[in-house]
């Protein structure tokens, strides 16, 4: 297995960084690691999507767990290994709301697969986070 995590602390309010994550559609205007998001239906478990990285081909993922207000979840199942990557809010003390983006590489090859393309994956989650969080301050 191989795995990564990103968390940032901010004072916006869990709900109003939700409702950034649940409106998928919306996700290439403050995640510059997407310049196209196609959706197959509700955010909801079990919804394809295909994301198209810049000068890219797209990615078909899949929302895989949700919680509403703390934790959505997508894979992008690749046959021998699978790319998981876990969403998560969590309401701190002091009107304070902890992000955590965590993505995780498991299955057969992810030994080999994990440190070539993990990095590559996980390197724009300082600034995803930051630009959502941003967002998600303003308003």
């Amino acid at each position: 297995m191989w795995e990564y995590e990103h968390s940032v602390e901010t004072t916006a309010a869990p709900e109003a960084l939700w409702r950034r994550w649940s409106d998928m559609e919306t996700w290439p205007q403050w995640n510059d690691g997407i310049e196209k998001i196609e959706v197959d239906g509700p955010f909801a478990v079990g919804t394809a999507f295909r994301m198209t990285p810049p000068g890219e081909g797209p990615i078909e993922l899949r929302l895989v767990e949700i919680v509403p207000g703390e934790v959505f979840t997508d894979e992008m199942d690749a046959g021998g290994f699978v790319v998981r990557t876990v969403h998560r809010l969590e309401r701190l003390d002091a009107g304070r709301t902890r992000v955590t983006y965590r993505t995780e590489i498991v299955g057969q090859a992810a030994d080999e697969v994990g440190p070539q393309l993990g990095p590559a994956i996980t390197a724009d989650f300082p600034d995803v986070v930051a630009a959502l969080v941003k967002r998600a301050e303003e308003g």
